[in-house]
């Protein structure tokens, strides 16, 4: 319960101070295998709880840049060179704009907290990445995550 409360202020706070659409905590239930267990929406319409991201695209190489740190930051989905299935997931979910920060415990990753605009295109700004950094890291130390 504890959990629960602290991921839905986080990820509600984040969405707000960052003025997007949608933000959401992927959680890994095995190697590399999750869901959307948790959101927070401008509108229920850009609601995807319970997603699965595509087998195929989350991968062992992809897994270790997040391990060590990654932040990932797209700008456009339509313009950043990145993999087709990533381009058509991100569509599939109606994302224009992505940013995601690493939860990585002890015991590796947890999670992935994401940021996604979905109106338009957006541009992160280095306050953007910090805030989610930091969103990210009280989600992984606090005592009921780990």
């Amino acid at each position: 319960m504890e959990r629960d409360v602290l991921v839905q202020q986080t990820t509600h706070a984040l969405r707000e101070s960052l003025q997007i659409d949608r933000v959401v905590l992927y959680y890994f239930y095995r190697q590399w295998k999750g869901q959307v267990t948790f959101e927070s929406l401008s509108a229920q319409e850009f609601s995807i709880f319970g997603s699965t991201g595509p087998d195929d695209c989350f991968n062992d190489e992809y897994a270790a840049l997040y391990l060590a740190g990654r932040i990932r930051a797209i700008a456009d989905i339509e313009t950043e060179p990145i993999q087709a299935c990533h381009r058509d997931f991100l569509r599939q979910m109606k994302v224009r704009a992505n940013l995601v920060a690493p939860i990585l415990i002890a015991q590796g990753l947890w999670g992935l907290l994401v940021a996604h605009h979905c109106q338009s295109a957006r541009a992160w700004t280095s306050s953007d990445i910090e805030r989610i950094q930091a969103a990210a890291q009280t989600i992984a130390t606090a005592p009921c995550i780990r």
